[in-house]
Parts: C-alpha cells; structure tokens; sequence
C-alpha cells in the first residue's frame, strides 16, 4: 500500500480524491440525458485488486464485526461485488485517515463505524412509503375487503 500510494497525503486533499485516483468510485458517463455505465473506473490496477483482496479477506474474518455487518447489509441491496467494492473504499478511507494521523500516532478506531450500524430508535414512514417498500421486496398489494350492510 505504501509502495503505491506513498507515506504523505498531502498529494490527496481528501479521502474522497484517494479513492478517486485508486478507481473505487463509479464512473459518471451521462450525456444528452441518457446514462450509461455506473461502472468502476479503471484507474488503480494494481492497489485496487490488492484491496478487493483484503476487503474479501477482512469480510470472511470475525476480528471486525462492524465492517462484515456493513457488508451483510450491502450485500443483501447491491450484491456481493458491489459490497466488496465498499468495504475496499472503507478501508482505503481508513488507510487515509491513519497515515494523514501518522505525526499524532492515532489509531484505527472501530467505533466510528459501530456508530453507523445503529439504527435509529423511533423508525416511522408514510402509507404510500410503505407500500412502495412493500412492493420493491416483491410483495403484491391487495386492497382490504369491505362490507356493505
């Protein structure tokens, strides 16, 4: 990782510009109205691959739950590749996040994560809300029966 993205990150202003030049953000090809491909650009060969392989890697471990329950909830919405290539963005966000800290020796903190796998205590949706969510899990609506007297 080092050898590919070097020690600073003063060259990367954020971690969005990493993942950017490591090609673990969809490309944008809209023209006219019409899109085309949302597909992974094909920057960063070699680092990509490297970290699909510890995303697959760290996904199949139980050492970090909160990534692996990320990746669960993913996988069930977007699939298997499309979740690894999140969890290969989280990681690199926090390979960022630990060299650009070097100088002030923080660590990797678990619980910032933890902290987005908690869902919010009072859920509440709208009817027309529910219905839809209803019928994108494949369920059929069928109105309730009435009875005329």
């Amino acid at each position: 990782m080092v050898s590919e993205i070097g020690v600073t990150m003063d060259v990367f202003p954020t971690a969005k510009h990493l993942c950017s030049w490591a090609g673990l953000t969809p490309t944008n090809n809209e023209s006219a109205g019409k899109k085309k491909s949302v597909r992974v650009s094909r920057a960063g060969v070699y680092i990509k691959l490297l970290l699909v392989q510890c995303a697959t890697a760290v996904v199949k471990s139980e050492k970090h739950p909160e990534i692996r329950n990320r990746y669960l909830r993913l996988k069930k919405r977007r699939g298997h590749k499309r979740a690894i290539i999140v969890i290969a963005r989280m990681l690199l966000t926090a390979i960022y996040h630990i060299l650009k800290n070097l100088k002030k020796k923080e660590p990797y903190n678990p619980e910032l994560y933890q902290k987005s796998d908690v869902l919010p205590v009072s859920r509440e949706i709208r009817v027309d809300q529910a219905i839809l969510l209803a019928k994108s899990q494949g369920f059929k609506i069928m109105m309730p029966v009435t009875s005329v007297t």
